[in-house]
């Protein structure tokens, strides 16, 4: 068993998957890594990831419109 085989074998890192989902949001994913996220990592764990990022930066959102607001006294 070569080293590429062990990488292949090994499930990619919750980290790894964040990093990926965060870059792509972004639109800053390098083609290298795009092939790697394909080759290695479940579909599931991006869209997952993907949904709980996009919830956190709504909410976010939300917050900091929330906030502005109470201070600006309306």
């Amino acid at each position: 068993m070569t080293s590429q085989d062990s990488d292949e074998a090994r499930p990619q890192s919750f980290f790894s998957v964040l990093w990926s989902v965060l870059a792509s949001m972004f639109g800053v994913q390098s083609n290298r890594r795009r092939e790697e996220d394909f080759t290695h990592g479940k579909p599931s764990h991006y869209i997952i990831v993907g949904l709980l990022v996009t919830l956190v930066f709504v909410l976010t959102v939300w917050a900091v419109v929330q906030l502005v607001m109470k201070l600006a006294g309306v």
